[in-house]
């Protein structure tokens, strides 16, 4: 049995592995003038993000319309404000995350009549993906083999901080599930001692009545 979870253990571990070295590929989604997309992307805290946008030419060859710009916000879940562009036909951030959660990223087209469509290309990494490994391999002029084992001890190390991320809020719902469930049970008790209390004083009030009106 022990071997069995061992193995099990280690066969989610190669997944975990596989799917971290997946190479991520850009989103490209349509936006109406006067129209708002947001695209969320749950970030660690510490972790490393870059991304990149540009409009999309409906003209090859021509130049990009007045009417095709954006206004573009990132903000994290607390409502920080990491990124923000007004009017514009492309651009980039990058930030290490402070706070850990869902970070948000809204795409808002620029209102025009008649309206048009506008269409945005969008990439954004984080985590490893965010590092630019080929960068690295020209600056320092390390080898192949190199740039492998530090992209891999970079992905193990990413798979263990996200365990403890996962067993910290683990524990958390734990202790959320302990809390709620002591509440409902003094509400139950609470509410069967109200209705008990109140079914004592109808059968209290009937006897009195029943007693004045000489029937009992």
């Amino acid at each position: 049995m022990k071997i069995q979870i061992q193995r099990t253990g280690f066969l989610l571990l190669f997944i975990s592995v596989l799917l971290l070295w997946i190479p991520a590929e850009s989103i490209r989604f349509d936006l109406e003038s006067g129209h708002t997309k947001c695209i969320s992307e749950d970030i660690k805290s510490n972790s490393m993000t870059v991304g990149k946008y540009h409009i999309v030419n409906p003209n090859e060859g021509h130049p990009l319309p007045d009417s095709h710009k954006v206004t573009v916000r990132v903000t994290s879940a607390y409502g920080n404000s990491y990124h923000s562009s007004e009017h514009v036909t492309e651009g980039h951030f990058a930030f290490q995350a402070v706070e850990a959660g869902d970070y948000m990223a809204c795409f808002f087209a620029d209102d025009n009549k008649p309206s048009t469509t506008v269409t945005v290309d969008f990439d954004w990494k984080s985590g490893i993906a965010a590092k630019e490994w080929t960068s690295v391999a020209k600056k320092g002029s390390v080898e192949l083999m190199e740039i492998e084992l530090k992209k891999m001890l970079e992905t193990v190390q990413s798979i263990h901080d996200e365990m403890f991320y996962l067993r910290e809020r683990e524990e958390e719902m734990q202790l959320l599930n302990k809390a709620t469930n002591s509440k409902m049970f003094w509400f139950s008790f609470l509410s069967i001692l109200v209705c008990l209390s109140v079914s004592g004083i109808q059968l209290w009030h009937l006897k009195s009545f029943f007693e004045k009106k000489k029937l009992i």
